[in-house]
């Protein structure tokens, strides 16, 4: 009888060793090369994991160092595993209203069928950051094709990479950069996603790019610092505690790992936090590349573990990642 229990938990465990890990880098955009700020759903009807990043136009000849990061579509991978990507399209996103549009960093939810995403978009190609940048809501069935819903009244025309997450008690929060306030994060609720009410502030500091996620009894918000990430914990949601050690600041050994890691997506799939990040590897601190030239522009999406002891969350970019995330039903 033990053998009989045995057998399939030393075929499990064999089969976790045998894992392959994920290559460094995970994805590079065959486009523009120019993969950014990645968010990660499962796609219930083409029952694979799709990545959704800000494709920005590395391959573009831009003097202003500006241009080349407006005019941008939002990219989409596709996966089985979470360790494989390839190519997939651009989202066909059902909202132009101005020429020369730009959308950027995306986040995406699914409830009661139907995706959500919540999404910065600024109104041109522009040599210069002096824009109005807004949140809009959009919503799909198939992940492919988004239709607009609105535009989020929040507390200025100055905001982006919005985070959405659902609270214990069925509503929801949408955290987002205020760029007029120093770059801090502010929030917003909702009750059904359509109509939010701005709240104020969440966190003081400067940094963009916050990511929500609940894992290990505690919900983190990891936010990009441009020096690596910052992460606060918190027991509610409302008031945020920062740990004093920053992750992927140091530059990890792997192919194009070594720079700082930006803006990011974190996944937790059977128990296991991944960090979905993107490097650019022309700006490595011993051998820069010369500015504005396609090697400083382009961007690549990295993935590594996270791990969580006595308190703090660590994660070694330089260890492998062996990925294999479990399909929903």
């Amino acid at each position: 009888m033990k053998r009989i229990i045995l057998l399939p938990l030393l075929l499990y465990a064999a089969g976790l060793f045998a894992q392959e890990a994920a290559a460094k880098p995970l994805f590079d955009d065959p486009v523009c090369h120019g993969a950014a700020d990645p968010v990660v759903v499962w796609n219930s009807q083409a029952k694979s994991w799709w990545m959704f990043y800000t494709n920005r136009r590395a391959t573009l000849t831009d003097s202003t160092g500006v241009a080349w990061v407006h005019g941008t579509r939002i990219g989409i991978a596709e996966s089985k595993d979470g360790r494989t990507w390839k190519y997939r399209d651009t989202a066909n996103i059902n909202y132009r209203p101005d020429s020369g549009y730009t959308f950027w960093a995306p986040d995406i939810n699914e409830n009661k069928g139907l995706y959500h995403m919540y999404l910065t978009y600024v109104p041109g190609i522009f040599n210069n950051w002096n824009h109005p940048r807004h949140i809009i809501h959009l919503t799909s069935k198939d992940l492919m094709n988004w239709q607009y819903e609105s535009t989020l009244n929040l507390v200025n025309d100055k905001v982006i990479d919005p985070s959405i997450f659902q609270l214990p008690d069925g509503s929801w929060r949408l955290w987002y950069n205020n760029e007029k306030d120093g770059k801090s994060i502010w929030y917003a609720d909702s009750k059904d996603l359509y109509h939010w009410e701005d709240k104020g502030k969440a966190i003081a500091a400067r940094g963009e790019g916050p990511k929500t996620f609940q894992w290990r009894g505690k919900y983190f918000m990891i936010v990009d610092v441009w020096k690596g990430m910052e992460i606060y914990s918190s027991d509610d949601l409302l008031h945020w505690t920062k740990q004093p050690s920053r992750i992927l600041e140091e530059p990890g050994k792997g192919l194009d790992d070594q720079a700082i890691g930006g803006h990011c997506d974190v996944v937790v799939n059977n128990d296991r936090a991944y960090v979905f990040y993107f490097t650019h590897p022309g700006r490595r601190k011993d051998k820069p590349a010369v500015r504005n030239s396609f090697e400083d522009k382009r961007s690549v999406i990295q993935l590594a573990e996270l791990k969580y002891a006595n308190g703090e969350i660590t994660c070694n970019r330089d260890e492998p990642a062996k990925i294999q995330l479990v399909n929903k039903k």
